[in-house]
């Protein structure tokens, strides 16, 4: 785990709540697309339970692929080193 001091800890805790609702926002749009017909028209049994299985499956890959990519994103952004950005005619590091 290594030393983190506590606003890195606050960073990694909201990371991974926003990682989580926006993932969850995003199964529900998934899900929805795929199953919007059920709730829709009147459908026999077996197109019935294929969308919903279908709409499940996309909502569970939707939910995946939007946490990995935002907590991946957000590791490989604490890598980096803090630049400070060019200011000509400026010699103070902290002007």
């Amino acid at each position: 785990m290594g030393n983190r001091n506590q606003g890195e800890r606050d960073a990694i805790t909201v990371e991974i709540v926003y990682a989580v609702v926006t993932a969850s926002l995003a199964a529900l749009l998934a899900f929805g697309a795929v199953a919007a017909p059920v709730f829709l028209f009147e459908l026999h049994h077996p197109a019935r339970g294929l969308l919903l299985l279908g709409g499940a499956a996309a909502a569970v890959l939707a939910f995946v692929a939007r946490c990995v990519h935002t907590l991946w994103r957000f590791s490989y952004a604490g890598d980096q080193p803090r630049r400070q950005p060019s200011q000509p005619g400026r010699t103070r590091p902290d002007s």
